[in-house]
Order: C-alpha cells, then sequence, then structure tokens
C-alpha cells in the first residue's frame, strides 16, 4: 500500500468517523425539534418509529398560556446580555493590564486569577450565598451579575491575545499623547475583536444556560429566568413534554444567533490560538 492511497483510506475513516459523531449529537436536537409539535400521547408512546409524528402547533401556543414565558425570556435575556457585555469589557481591561503594563506583583496577581479557574465552581456556592445574603442581595439581578464579572478565562484569553498586539504600536500612540485609556479603547478593543467574539459565544451560553444560581437567588416568579423556569412543565403526576420541548426550542434561538453573529470572529480567534 502505497503513502497516498494510506492518506486517503485514513480521510475516509476520519471523515466517517466525524460524520457518526456528528450524527450522535445533532439527532437528539432533531428528536426534540420533532416532539415540539407532537402531543404528549404521540411523544411518549412505546410502539411505533424512533421520531414521533408532528401534528399539532399547540405546545407553541400554549407555552404563554401556561407561565408567563415571554416574561421569562425577557429575563433571561436582559441578564444574559448584561453579564456578558460587562464580563468582555473586564477582562479585556484586566487582559490590557496584565499584558502590557509592568508593575510589581503582576504576575502573582494574574497567578492569583488563574487559579480561580482550578477551583470547581460548585465549591464557592455557599460562600456566595452568604455574601448575596450579606449584601441584601437575593431576589435581585444584582446578586446574578455582580459575583461572576471577573472571569479568568476570559482574562486570560485576553491576555494573551492583547500580548500579540506589538508594544511599537503602543508606544507610538504614547509618543503621539493618547493615554492609556484612549490607547484601550481606540486601539486594542478593535484590534482584540475575535478573542471579543470567541468570548461573547462562550459566556453568553454560559449564562443563558445557568441554572442552580439563579434557583438560588431569585424567588420572585416575575423576575425568575427561562432555565429555571422550564421546570413548570413539570408537574406531581406528569410532564408537558410537548410544551418543555415547545419551550426549549424557542430557548435556544438566541444563543444560534449570538454565534451567527460572531462565526467568522469566532473561528479566526480559534485560528490565530491554534498558530500561537
Amino acid at each position: 500500500m502505497n503513502t497516498a492511497t494510506g492518506k486517503k483510506i485514513s480521510t475516509i475513516v476520519i471523515t466517517a468517523l466525524l460524520f457518526v459523531l456528528a450524527a450522535i449529537t445533532v439527532i437528539p436536537f432533531i428528536w426534540m425539534l420533532v416532539s415540539s409539535f407532537a402531543p404528549n400521547s404521540e411523544i411518549v408512546k412505546i410502539t411505533g418509529g424512533i421520531f414521533p409524528t408532528p401534528s399539532t402547533l399547540d405546545n407553541y401556543t400554549g407555552i404563554q398560556e401556561k407561565f408567563n414565558f415571554m416574561r421569562l425570556f425577557g429575563n433571561s435575556l436582559f441578564v444574559a446580555t448584561i453579564k456578558t457585555v460587562l464580563i468582555i469589557y473586564f477582562s479585556a481591561v484586566l487582559g490590557y493590564v496584565f499584558s502590557k503594563m509592568h508593575f510589581r506583583g503582576r504576575n502573582v496577581l494574574f497567578g492569583a486569577v488563574l487559579s480561580t479557574m482550578m477551583l470547581p465552581w460548585a465549591v464557592t456556592i455557599i460562600p456566595q450565598y452568604d455574601m448575596m445574603v450579606q449584601f441584601g442581595w437575593l431576589d435581585t439581578y444584582r446578586s446574578l451579575i455582580i459575583p461572576g464579572l471577573i472571569n479568568g478565562f476570559g482574562v486570560f484569553m485576553f491576555r494573551q491575545s492583547i500580548g500579540g498586539i506589538s508594544d511599537e504600536i503602543i508606544e507610538a500612540a504614547k509618543l503621539d499623547g493618547a493615554s492609556d485609556s484612549r490607547i484601550f479603547h481606540r486601539i486594542v478593543l478593535p484590534m482584540s475583536r475575535n478573542s471579543i467574539a470567541a468570548l461573547a459565544i462562550f459566556v453568553f451560553l454560559w449564562n443563558w444556560e445557568d441554572y442552580l444560581w439563579p434557583f438560588l437567588m431569585i424567588t420572585d416568579d416575575d423576575k425568575q429566568l427561562l432555565s429555571v423556569g422550564l421546570k413548570m412543565f413539570s408537574g406531581q403526576y406528569g410532564t408537558d413534554y410537548g410544551g418543555l420541548f415547545a419551550a426549549t426550542s424557542i430557548a435556544i434561538i438566541p444563543v444560534i444567533i449570538v454565534y451567527m453573529l460572531f462565526q467568522k470572529q469566532f473561528i479566526a480567534g480559534i485560528a490565530t490560538g491554534s498558530g500561537k
């Protein structure tokens, strides 16, 4: 077997393996989408085909009647968007400080920030909850937004990205009289758009699907987030699977939109990181 034939066989095998893995990942989402148009009796029946038979729109028309879906959707969109914007900004600021500013203890502080990535989030739940109680922030969006503003992963990503910006550009801007704030906002941020796009996708997804922390912090139904509100479809004696699948199908739309908006920059950022 020559080298060309071996490479061709390897390519076919890898392609087939990726196709199988992609199918395993995508099929559950297709099943959920199809089921969102089917009645509960069709979803839970044992006999029949793999996919339920879609035959109704009642699951979509009824989700607003069963609970205030649009209010919860708006709450989640507000919190996830605000938190994503703030995390990106603060991560970029700290990334710029740790990358381009030289001061005593810089590496120690950066190591402290990185150490937060090594602790399981569950370990910090109790102390964070106690802090929110002491601050009087229970049942407010401050408890959801403020504790997570400093993101170790985001700081690390921006430090690496901004570190690739030439020092000569920054020095030239300083010689022209630009302040650090002006350099950061007019030079560094525009040149970090790939990192901004990548972090925006990750952070928005993490906050959009977060369940445990909003469940602990928010008790008012009008302030609750969609990820927690979806549990309302589960009753004492059964679950409205059709309504749950319909609500979930709508809930994934913002994540898809965010990815489509930042897709090119996200791929460019990953490619740049792999090249480094």
